[in-house]
């Protein structure tokens, strides 16, 4: 049994007796060093642009301003204008506003008119919605052509159709072309020689894209690429604008696949014993409700103070596990866990309560969580 009673880990909060569980938990600190971290791995901070969909909340986003991070991503509406709230000078959001979505971003742009908004097209009716819309209320939107390179869940793949595209939108009233975007999340092997020449593989054809649009007689298209996994990758390009958004809290998933990259753990979830179902099974207050859920049960969250755990299984609100024989815990003690899959999970939370100095001193509202903020 490791209960982790040594308050001198980084992790243990001190006065953990004012905090119900399940909790999501942030340090500061550690997120601080890991935006630290992220200005080292590239060549220049203009090309960084982050993605807002990890963390959700103004004291994250005010952290990036303040490292002279100036671009943002997003996928929502509300994470659009969380970032417009606090000022974010360019937001991408990474989504094809389609319907009411459409409506509501173009509102966005008129409320929010210091920040500069873009989106992404992929085919033709949604660029001709868009621009239709667009033209209704006096607006040019920029539109980043969505490339799929091997994602296969939006996008247009590389290649002469999407240069029609591309130079479709350009005589669109209402539409201003910027660049093309490429996220390529389903590449994410532990090998980074593999990783690497995968992604290099499959954004051959953007670039070639790029060359294309630009014999055409158009300026240069920018180009948006990957996320975390490829994000080392990308940042050797020189003139590509990378998107990593994990970095700012990591998780155990990418803290194990992704070993070349340093950043600490910053975000923790904290659970309680409940019950002691067995001789040798204890349930802990940590369920679906708690903790992102889409991958296999061992592949959900993992204890710092509590490795020996085997998880056997979960329901809504609760995780049993597997602790053996003699185990010696006790009901009420405190686990400390890294969730697999931190962007999910946040999403779970309404607030991330903040542990400074082993402390707990005050909370971060996740306020992108929801669906809607104002617009």
């Amino acid at each position: 049994m490791n209960q982790g009673s040594d308050n001198h880990n980084w992790y243990t909060i001190d006065n953990i007796e004012k905090l119900d569980t399940p909790a999501l938990v942030v340090y500061p600190d550690r997120v601080k060093a890991n935006i630290e971290l992220l200005k080292t791995m590239i060549d220049d901070v203009a090309r960084l642009r982050p993605h807002v969909k990890t963390y959700k909340n103004k004291e994250v986003t005010l952290l990036l301003l303040e490292a002279g991070i100036q671009k943002f991503k997003c996928a929502t509406i509300a994470e659009a204008e969380l970032l417009a709230i606090c000022k974010a000078p360019d937001v991408l959001l990474a989504y094809q506003p389609v319907g009411p979505k459409l409506y509501r971003f173009i509102k966005l742009m008129h409320a929010y008119p210091t920040t500069k908004f873009s989106c992404l097209v992929d085919n033709a009716a949604a660029a001709n919605e868009i621009s239709e819309v667009a033209e209704k209320y006096k607006l040019r939107v920029d539109v980043y052509l969505d490339i799929n390179v091997g994602m296969n869940r939006t996008g247009i793949k590389a290649g002469f159709e999407a240069l029609q595209l591309y130079m479709d939108c350009t005589v669109l009233p209402g539409l201003n072309p910027v660049g093309l975007h490429a996220y390529d999340g389903h590449i994410h092997d532990t090998d980074l020689a593999v990783r690497t020449e995968r992604c290099n593989t499959s954004f051959e054809p953007v670039l070639r894209l790029q060359e294309d649009i630009k014999k055409r007689g158009y300026a240069e298209p920018l180009i948006v690429a990957g996320g975390s996994p490829t994000f080392p990758i990308h940042a050797k390009r020189g003139v590509v604008e990378c998107s990593p958004g994990t970095f700012v809290y990591w998780d155990k998933g990418y803290q194990l696949g992704m070993a070349e990259q340093g950043f600490l753990p910053a975000v923790l979830v904290i659970s309680r014993v409940i019950s002691l179902p067995g001789t040798t099974k204890l349930c802990l207050d940590v369920g679906h409700k708690s903790v992102s859920a889409e991958n296999e049960l061992s592949k959900r969250i993992y204890f710092l103070n509590a490795p020996e755990l085997v998880p056997v299984g979960q329901s809504e609100e609760h995780l049993v596990v597997e602790a053996g024989e003699d185990h010696g815990y006790q009901i009420g003690d405190v686990l400390y866990g890294i969730p697999h899959h931190i962007c999910p999970t946040v999403a779970l939370y309404e607030r991330a309560y903040t542990i400074e100095n082993n402390v707990l001193k005050g909370e971060w509202l996740n306020a992108a969580r929801d669906r809607k903020i104002t617009i």
